[in-house]
């Protein structure tokens, strides 16, 4: 595993979008992301930060709330 994050590791632009609309382009524009986890606003997450893994905050309806970001 890399010690340093490669590619693109934050999606401002996807802020508004679909849920999983947002994971099927984290994917795309960085390969090396092997985990997108859609999570609904308020969901108990550990807070161990992995380099291939990237979170996306979804409200009640499926619309991404928070900038993904890599961790």
């Amino acid at each position: 595993m890399a010690s340093e994050c490669e590619g693109k590791s934050s999606w401002l632009e996807l802020v508004g979008v679909e849920g999983e609309v947002a994971a099927k382009t984290i994917k795309r524009e960085n390969p090396s992301i092997t985990t997108v986890d859609i999570l609904l606003e308020g969901t108990p997450v550990t807070r161990d930060y992995i380099i291939t893994r990237v979170r996306v905050w979804v409200d009640e309806k499926g619309i991404v709330t928070k900038v993904p970001i890599i961790g």
